[in-house]
């Protein structure tokens, strides 16, 4: 923190009261600041309210609870998900700062992914520490409803304001709190980048709805965001909203009201296996088209919509499908007609004709291999070299990466899944121990490729051009030379992406 603050634990006053922090190494963080009204009680299942404040001083040295979900231990490629405790008042975010000076520094707002089921800030890989380090910046990481509780359909019981996606009336919650507040942490109201990854990118995307202007934010980065999944109508929001409350147990919504959210949780997991479908990825609860908060799908935005004028980095890791299907007997074992059967949901009668020409793509191809390099290229490489294109129709700036370097973990079969790219660009592998597929990497080529990743990152989040002098030159996305940074063993500049 230099010059601009002693090494006492640091105090900042906020518009809801003053907030303790903490002095680590040479950052102030400030931990489970509230940021909205508990959604407790009469607030459960309704958006998000500006907190009412505190007097005195409140102790922000600690993390708040994350949104109720179930604990996941001994994954074979995270090796776990979810930090306890967990509780419904989980309306809180944390900060990492050089200083709590008047320095205006370039703010980075990180959203956790997971399916909308899982994560929170407090896990220690999405710690801002590295990033307010390396790149002066003030960075913010939150907490939002999650599940059954952020995002089913449930129309107030007192014909209040809507019901539908609280976990986005959270996150503009959070960023109005970052409009209001980050310059008594050293940070730029006027140069907010937000971030995420999946679940957090395509809230980043549906956020942008609410950019208009640049009032809230200014940068959006997407990192293997599923644009093949429309939000749901609200019709079918309604109908899956139905299924929940049977597989509760509940009789209507009133009387779900009621139920502890431990019970919400665990009626979560039998929800995700009632709707699973062989072959696709599928998620519980799905945001939903409404007029209020997501009045199109969250790609629109940033076409034609309020986030038009966003500057936008975006990508996809090389095999993102082989989280889901790689290490899974079920998946493993795949016969080509199962997979067959699965590419005629994508190719109809084409499907026998797409299945050759992924097999002769990637020599040695089994069936699972199909499937996976098919299922990425629907969900996420597709739909982003498209979005690319649009922006570049339209003049807008964009940047595209793919991150292929593969993890040699399993013997190689995962390839560069979804969620590889995270440790890389937050340049923390410390924070990652626990992770199965970083075993076995060569640290060295790891470690450059991730201050590569990291630095082209800051690089972007301050001046919205991810350019920097340890790297090959990355030019715009355009139509002609459809430029894409591919970031693997070696880093170089891939043009005219293969279309598969």
């Amino acid at each position: 923190m230099g010059s601009t603050q002693d090494r006492t634990a640091p105090v900042v006053n906020t518009r809801s009261g003053a907030i303790l922090g903490v002095v680590e190494g040479d950052l102030a963080v400030f931990k489970g600041v509230p940021y909205a009204e508990p959604p407790v009680g009469p607030l459960r299942w309704r958006p998000a309210q500006p907190h009412a404040g505190w007097t005195g001083i409140l102790d922000a040295t600690a993390y708040g609870a994350g949104s109720p979900q179930a604990v996941r231990e001994g994954d074979p490629i995270l090796g776990g998900h979810g930090v306890p405790p967990f509780d419904e008042d989980c309306l809180t975010l944390n900060v990492w700062t050089p200083g709590t000076d008047d320095a205006r520094r370039p703010v980075l707002v990180w959203i956790h992914g997971g399916a909308f089921i899982s994560g929170s800030g407090a896990m220690p890989n999405y710690s801002g520490e590295t990033f307010a380090l390396h790149g002066d910046l003030v960075v913010v990481n939150l907490n939002y409803r999650l599940g059954p509780l952020g995002l089913l359909s449930i129309a107030p019981d007192d014909g209040a304001e809507g019901g539908s996606n609280l976990w986005l009336t959270d996150q503009l919650a959070a960023l109005r709190w970052v409009q209001d507040n980050i310059a008594a942490f050293g940070g730029d109201p006027g140069n907010v980048t937000v971030a995420g990854q999946s679940a957090g990118a395509l809230s980043t995307a549906a956020l942008a709805a609410h950019a208009g202007g640049g009032r809230l934010f200014h940068r959006a980065i997407l990192q293997s965001v599923p644009l093949a999944m429309p939000l749901a109508t609200p019709a079918e929001s309604q109908a899956r909203t139905a299924a929940y409350l049977e597989i509760v147990g509940a009789k209507d919504e009133d009387e779900l009201r009621t139920v502890p959210w431990p019970s919400l949780v665990e009626a979560t997991g039998r929800l995700l296996t009632a709707t699973m479908e062989w072959g696709h990825w599928t998620a519980p609860f799905m945001p939903v088209l409404d007029s209020e908060t997501a009045p199109q799908q969250p790609v629109d935005n940033l076409l034609d919509g309020p986030g038009a004028d966003i500057d936008v980095l975006i990508g996809w890791t090389g095999e993102e499908s082989a989280f889901t299907f790689a290490l899974g007997e079920t998946y493993a074992s795949a016969t080509k007609e199962q997979v067959l059967r699965r590419a005629r949901d994508s190719f109809g009668d084409g499907a026998a004709e797409a299945y050759a020409a992924y097999e002769a793509a990637r020599p040695g191809a089994r069936p699972i291999d199909v499937l996976i390099d098919l299922s990425t290229d629907e969900l996420f490489r597709k739909p982003t070299l498209a979005f690319a294109e649009a922006r570049a129709l339209r003049g807008r700036p964009v940047w595209a990466y793919e991150f292929g370097f593969p993890s040699p973990a399993h013997d190689g079969r995962l390839g560069a899944p979804h969620c590889l790219d995270l440790p890389f660009v937050f340049d923390n592998f410390d924070k990652w121990s626990h992770a199965p597929f970083l075993v076995g990497m060569d640290t060295t080529i790891r470690d450059g490729l991730a201050k590569t990743v990291h630095r082209a990152w800051i690089a972007f989040i301050r001046t919205g051009d991810p350019n920097h002098p340890a790297m090959p030159r990355w030019d715009r996305y355009d139509r002609r030379s459809r430029t894409i940074m591919r970031f693997d063993t070696v880093t170089t500049v891939v043009a005219h992406p293969a279309p598969h």
